[in-house]
């Protein structure tokens, strides 16, 4: 079962010849989900090879231009590629009112329904769940009411180990309340425990998505083990000034955000157009991080199942 989070945009406010606005593709279990829509988001969902029909549900940190602009196009175009299914848009207020400006302005005969979703910054809360997967949001600290998202998955259904159910010689009954976690009483009356004759297929894994932001401990402690963690990095740590004031973070700000999540893995992005290469900040962090690695548009971080 997939689980994988493909870039289709990296840069900060400015886009550069080799940078688009933020941009996420999200996979799990061949199900795909949009984190955040800077401008050109369509066009980069086509060039990597994901087809815009499959995206479930989009969801937005904030409403700056640079996360949201790429939203409206694609949802014209949805409509033009036959979709019928409702799309669901769980964005902070006043997402609304922007979208009612563009289906009254621009798209008056969509032929599917567009639900937008309220998000409440300020809350970690459970947004969107289904037998696969959970969707929390993570509260952050930038200019404008903003949150991260924590992709979390469901926990895998027990297996009951073949070989076990050859020694014990179970039935369909019993190998079916062991799977419901159960302990299994034989004919003979010998009751053997549940976790001697099952096991997890594999662990559930879960991606943290961080951008815009200052540094916060709450938001690291929300996403504590998580095996991938995206933590924005405007600015090079000797710009911690600008970046505390304009409500972003710096290269060393986002390692010491993974190392407070005791995360995995870390990728850095939404790069100021200052830094023609990325570089620094990537060594910057991983002097503090070492598995730190850039977020480079077209490039899939893969969650391995481990059991």
């Amino acid at each position: 079962m997939s689980f994988a989070v493909t870039i289709l945009g990296c840069a900060s406010a400015k886009p550069t010849p080799s940078r688009h606005p933020s941009g996420q593709a999200v996979n799990i279990h061949e199900q795909y989900y949009l984190m955040d829509a800077g401008e050109g988001t369509q066009q980069q969902l086509i060039r990597y090879g994901i087809n815009p029909l499959k995206i479930r549900a989009v969801f937005l940190s904030h409403l700056h231009g640079d996360h949201v602009y790429g939203l409206f196009p694609l949802i014209s175009t949805l409509g033009l590629y036959g979709r019928r299914t409702p799309l669901d848009v769980y964005a902070p207020a006043p997402f609304g009112e922007m979208l009612d400006a563009h289906l009254r302005l621009f798209d008056t005969q969509l032929p599917y329904e567009v639900v937008w979703h309220q998000v409440d910054t300020t809350k970690h809360a459970l947004l969107f769940e289904n037998r696969t997967i959970e969707v929390w949001s993570i509260p952050l600290r930038h200019r404008v009411p903003c949150a991260g998202m924590l992709f979390r998955e469901k926990e895998p259904p027990l297996n009951v180990d073949k070989f076990k159910i050859a020694k014990y010689g179970l039935s369909i009954a019993q190998i079916t309340a062991a799977k419901r976690g159960e302990d299994v009483r034989l004919d003979s009356g010998e009751v053997i425990p549940n976790g001697e004759i099952t096991y997890r297929p594999y662990r559930a894994r879960s991606y943290a998505y961080l951008s815009d932001t200052n540094f916060s401990a709450r938001a690291a402690e929300l996403c504590r083990g998580v095996d991938l963690m995206y933590h924005e990095a405007t600015y090079a740590a000797d710009e911690q000034r600008s970046a505390r004031e304009r409500g972003h973070s710096t290269s060393v700000d986002a390692a010491r955000a993974a190392l407070k999540a005791e995360a995995r893995r870390l990728i850095i992005g939404h790069y100021s157009s200052r830094y023609k290469d990325e570089g620094v900040l990537v060594e910057e962090a991983r002097a503090l991080f070492p598995e730190t690695w850039p977020a480079t548009e077209g490039v899939t971080f893969r969650i391995d199942k481990e059991a």
